[in-house]
């Protein structure tokens, strides 16, 4: 089959196709179609971005009668994500039919979901919690099912949902329709197909590399202890696009996040413990670019599909291969090039091999970035931001100074990319410090532990608290930043008109990528802190509140 015209799809579903401008067929696409439209169940293990959603839910609608109101096909999914994707193309197969489709998932109101069944949809994508509480209601009649798809199967195992899916797949009808889908074929997988398929239509297909075809795959040697700075710089000399960093355990996300938002990283924690509200609200800020990194466990980005994602960073070694293909497979998407770099211990080196033997792809080993490329990166991004135009306003002020040109220049320049001079002097310093083995890989005195130190990789990012002539100082932070192109006057401004805040009140200000920090010598009062955090500078409402940081403490 070359084309999706081959196949013996109703015409309505070919005007969708043809209008997204769907032309071959994936390997699983020109298996399971066919499989599927002549009433054949199918176990399908393929991976994310394979094209396994077209492949079960164009079939699926050439089953489903829509001027038949009630539910006629049920695809279960692990996550609310993955739910709200696929019946989103699925909506978008059903363009020109009649047939209803809905996703129904926890966390969100039953209301809008109840009212979606009561009205006849005929397609139900759902997670299996919320299916079993629809039925468990009565809302959610299966009596009349003629599809069944689980999807991604093996993780809604991994998550716990056995139970749930023993009880929906004896539930409907027998002689419907199954097709399952999962990325690896372990034991438990293989007795669900067992028992609840009939003399399925096995497809394997070996994707790796045409999952991965369109992303670039590095890595680097780094030290357990010394992974969060390397991160912190990778992360500094990226922003380009958004970014997802993969770590095993819910402890270790919510730790990396909150390393990288100290350094000035726009960074965020999502796991399968996150409730499905925020997980939205989280994917939805990383897709509208209000978020810039996030970091995930495996269960968390299943079903994660964000074009935005430009960068995938393996801060911990996946357990297995497969897992490796399914994390860099957030990037890459819809065609687009992406960025895969994943950080090995030494002890861990030996996995490497592993994972190229797995996916049939050499990965090229990459140095991470010196504080002196954080650096001059920062430099580079800052001269980009130049303004153009009249400047002779700006040239008398300058001459007036009773300084040389070329410092004052200098000095806006460190102010703009946030480092003191004294600090670019040592930052430099600590890229000739640097020493590396035979092979090229850094060795561990390249970085200092993220506690800070001398010749610290982190300098740039860094700020503190002072003591002024008022007494101690007390840190607040303001949701605007480099990226919105603030300038400390502006700050200062809405602080003295909006906030009513004395000019001689006001410390030192620092400003980072996304926020910025600002000293106080006087508690400002709570309807001083109410109108600044409705205040707006450079479009954005700068939402005033105390930092979390420790005042006369040293950020990391």
């Amino acid at each position: 089959m070359t084309s999706f015209h081959d196949f013996a799809l109703p015409q309505p579903l070919l005007r969708a196709i043809d209008a997204m401008g769907f032309e071959t067929p994936t390997d699983i696409q020109r298996s399971a179609i066919p499989a599927l439209l002549t009433g054949r169940d199918v176990v399908g293990i393929a991976q994310t971005g394979t094209g396994k959603t077209a492949a079960f839910g164009l079939p699926l609608l050439s089953h489903v009668d829509g001027n038949v109101r009630g539910v006629q096909a049920l695809v279960l999914t692990p996550t609310r994500e993955l739910a709200i994707q696929v019946a989103d193309a699925i909506t978008g197969f059903a363009e020109h039919t009649k047939a209803q489709v809905i996703a129904i998932y926890g966390g969100s109101s039953y209301v809008p979901q109840l009212r979606a069944l009561k009205q006849g949809a005929q397609v139900v994508v759902g997670t299996p919690g919320r299916v079993m509480d629809m039925i468990e209601r009565g809302a959610l009649d299966l009596s009349n099912l003629r599809v069944f798809v689980l999807d991604e199967a093996d993780e809604m195992l991994s998550m716990g949902f056995a139970e749930d899916i023993e009880v929906i797949a004896t539930t409907v009808p027998k002689d419907r329709l199954t097709a399952l889908f999962s990325a690896t074929m372990p034991t438990a997988i293989a007795r669900v197909a067992a028992t609840h398929l009939r003399d399925p239509l096995r497809i394997e297909v070996t994707s790796a590399a045409s999952t991965v075809s369109t992303i670039e795959q590095t890595y680097a040697v780094v030290p357990f202890r010394f992974k969060t700075d390397a991160l912190a710089r990778v992360l500094a000399v990226w922003r380009k696009e958004g970014a997802i960093v993969f770590v095993r355990t819910r402890a270790a996300a919510e730790e990396v996040a909150t390393e990288l938002m100290r350094r000035g990283v726009s960074a965020a924690p999502i796991s399968g413990d996150v409730a499905q509200t925020e997980r939205e609200k989280l994917i939805g800020r990383l897709r509208s670019g209000a978020l810039d990194v996030l970091i995930a466990t495996d269960v968390a980005a299943r079903g994660l599909d964000v074009e935005r994602i430009g960068l995938v960073v393996n801060f911990d070694v996946p357990r297995e291969p497969d897992a490796y293909v399914h994390r860099i497979g957030r990037t890459g998407r819809a065609g687009r090039e992406g960025q895969a770099l994943t950080f090995f211990t030494p002890k861990e080196f030996p996995l490497l091999r592993h994972i190229e033997k797995h996916t049939g792809t050499e990965l090229k080993e990459v140095t991470v970035p010196s504080p002196e490329d954080v650096l001059n990166h920062e430099i580079e991004q800052s001269l980009g931001r130049l303004p153009v135009g009249d400047l002779s306003l700006f040239r008398e002020a300058v001459a007036a100074m009773e300084a040389e040109p070329i410092d004052v220049a200098a000095a806006l320049l460190a102010a703009s990319v946030n480092v003191a001079p004294v600090e670019a002097r040592s930052t430099g310093r600590a890229r000739r410090e640097e020493r590396f083995d035979s092979t090229g890989r850094f060795l561990a005195a390249e970085f200092e532990p993220h506690g800070g130190g001398k010749g610290s990789a982190n300098k740039t990012q860094r700020t503190g608290s002072r003591r002024g002539p008022k007494g101690n100082a007390r840190r607040y932070r303001v949701e605007v930043g480099h990226k919105d192109r603030v300038q400390p006057g502006a700050i200062v401004g809405a602080l003295t008109g909006d906030g009513k805040i004395a000019g001689g009140d006001i410390g030192k200000i620092d400003i980072y990528p996304s926020f910025a920090l600002v000293e106080l010598y006087t508690e400002p009062s709570s309807d001083q802190v109410r109108r600044l955090q409705k205040s707006r500078v450079s479009g954005r409402a700068l939402r005033m509140a105390p930092d979390s940081g420790a005042p006369g403490k040293k950020r990391r």
